[in-house]
C-alpha cells in the first residue's frame, strides 16, 4: 500500500509541475526550446527558416555555426541560426562554400568577419560579456540570413 501512494503522489506531483509550467522534471535538459517557448528576438529571426528554437550549448567551451548552410532554397542560411552560451564561449562560424560569397557582422558591430565564399573560411569571436548578440550575412540578410547569439 505504501508503495502505491508514493506513485500516486509522484504522478500528483508531475502534473502539478507540468500545468505550472515546470515542464522538466529534475535532471531533465534539453537541447532546444520547444515552439511555444521561442523567443522572437523582436521579429530579428522572423524570415529566417530554419530556425526552430534556440540550442542550448551553454556547457560548451565553443561551438561551431555553418555558415551557407540548408535554408532559404539552399546555401543562406546559418546552422544553428540561435544558440545560448556562457562568457567565455568562443563560438568559431565555419563557411560550407555554398550560397556564394557570406560575412558574419553583429549588428551593434561587437564583430565582423571577411566576405568570402572560401569552404576554409573561419571566423571566431569569444564572448566576455553577457547579452543577445544579433548578427546578419550583410549580402543575405534581407533573405533572412541572420542569428543571434545569446550569452548568459
Amino acid at each position: 500500500m505504501p508503495d502505491r501512494l508514493l506513485l500516486d503522489r509522484r504522478t500528483l506531483l508531475q502534473t502539478i509541475a507540468v500545468t505550472a509550467g515546470g515542464g522538466l522534471s529534475a535532471g531533465c535538459s534539453t537541447n532546444a526550446t520547444t515552439n511555444d517557448e521561442q523567443p522572437s528576438f523582436d521579429g530579428w529571426l522572423e524570415n529566417t527558416d530554419n530556425y526552430d528554437g534556440v540550442v542550448d550549448k551553454t556547457d560548451a567551451k565553443s561551438v561551431a555555426v555553418a555558415v551557407g548552410a540548408e535554408g532559404i532554397n539552399a546555401g543562406f542560411a546559418f546552422d544553428p541560426p540561435a544558440l545560448r552560451i556562457t562568457t567565455g564561449t568562443t563560438v568559431r562560424w565555419e563557411w560550407t562554400g555554398i550560397g556564394g560569397a557570406h560575412n558574419v557582422v553583429a549588428t551593434d558591430g561587437a564583430f565582423k568577419s571577411k566576405l568570402s565564399d572560401s569552404a576554409t573560411m573561419t571566423f571566431q569571436h569569444r564572448f566576455e560579456s553577457s547579452g543577445t548578440y544579433k548578427y546578419a550575412c550583410k549580402p543575405h540578410s534581407s533573405q533572412g540570413m541572420k542569428g543571434v547569439i545569446v550569452v548568459q
